[in-house]
């Protein structure tokens, strides 16, 4: 009906979908409510001439990394049509990063009243309600966000008045709807706390006993054979990072301090290896990445703080080494904890002589 806006909604899906990532880091299967505020273009045979709007309030819920849904109740207003609504929409998130734009269809009821001034008779009709569109959410934190979305609602009306400027008795009618609303998260579960290794040294070699006097002179002992130590500190992701963070967290800093002031100390140290891992949650793919960038932004600190950056290397394994390895596919809350130790970054310092050593 409206294919300047059907052209336009097609050129902006397909933008949206060029940017769009799989962000399992957000994924929290969260609960939220979204209140606000709608404007109305009315469909040209109900009213060519008034613009309106009106309210709604809607229930969301985080299904899976690509997937919600939301259902409320809306009503709006616009010259002689009133319309109230009540509806589920499905959501496809092309993103679960702070920007999240997404594209959704929806059905429901809609109750259509249209009252032209001046005519006999007000008419209602109650009729099945259809809808497609597209939008965006923006996350500020872990609480709170925005989502915004255009789309083309599709439902019948009735017009029983005296009206000449309408020939209808029952038609189809096609109405556009920007909406705008705030989105308060309340069901998004905490991450769980993931404790750092202790570090693991190997033990110490025996020691080579000395040969039984003889009248020869004896033959000097056998040089001790020394290992270098490897210690290895691991630290969570959620303590580095915390959720929906780039920036290093103050408890993840105090941890990353300790490492540091220990590889300055030795100065046996050959090489300091850090690496990045994730869960088994999103695809490889921007699983490897962002275990490589979280493992940069560690080895960067480090160096930030005096360590050599000829020794460090930072790595990237992804969910290719889980330390745990729960059942289940499906991203719930359950899942998510389960897999914390898994979404970790171990730092790993070796070449120290062991004590007794040559």
């Amino acid at each position: 009906m409206k294919k300047n806006l059907i052209n336009m909604a097609v050129a902006t899906t397909l933008g949206l979908a060029a940017f769009a990532v799989s962000a399992e880091d957000l994924y929290r299967g969260a609960w939220y409510a979204v209140p606000g505020v709608s404007y109305l273009r009315a469909d040209g045979d109900v009213d060519n001439t008034k613009r309106g709007g009106g309210g709604f309030i809607k229930l969301g819920k985080e299904l899976s990394p690509s997937w919600d849904i939301q259902g409320g109740l809306g009503y709006d207003s616009s010259g002689a049509l009133k319309q109230t609504t009540l509806g589920l929409d499905a959501l496809y998130v092309l993103s679960r990063d702070k920007f999240r734009p997404f594209l959704l269809g929806g059905l429901g009821v809609a109750r259509n009243k249209l009252d032209y001034h001046g005519f006999d008779g007000a008419s209602s009709k109650t009729s099945p309600l259809v809808n497609l569109g597209l939008g965006a959410q923006y996350l500020f934190n872990d609480s709170f966000a925005v989502q915004a979305d255009l789309r083309e609602v599709w439902s019948r009306a009735q017009d029983n008045s005296a009206n000449p400027a309408h020939d209808f008795n029952t038609e189809t009618i096609s109405n556009t709807l920007f909406n705008l609303g705030g989105i308060f998260r309340f069901g998004a579960p905490a991450p769980a706390p993931v404790v750092a290794e202790a570090p693991v040294a190997e033990p110490a070699p025996a020691p080579v006993a000395a040969p039984a006097p003889v009248v020869e002179p004896a033959p000097a002992p056998a040089p001790v054979a020394c290992k270098p130590n490897v210690e290895t500190i691991t630290v969570g992701a959620e303590k580095l990072f915390g959720f929906d963070k780039s920036a290093l967290k103050a408890e993840g800093k105090a941890a990353l301090d300790e490492a540091a002031a220990k590889i300055k100390a030795n100065p046996e140290i050959k090489a300091v290896i850090v690496t990045g891992h994730t869960d088994r949650i999103g695809s490889d793919a921007y699983n490897q990445k962002l275990s490589e960038k979280r493992a940069k932004q560690v080895a960067d600190y480090l160096v930030a703080q005096g360590v050599d950056s000829a020794l460090i290397t930072a790595t990237g394994k992804g969910e290719s080494e889980p330390v745990v390895n729960p059942k289940g596919t499906k991203a719930t809350k359950a899942l998510i904890e389960a897999l914390a130790p898994n979404r970790r970054v171990e730092i790993r310092a070796e070449g120290t002589k062991e004590v007794g050593c040559n």
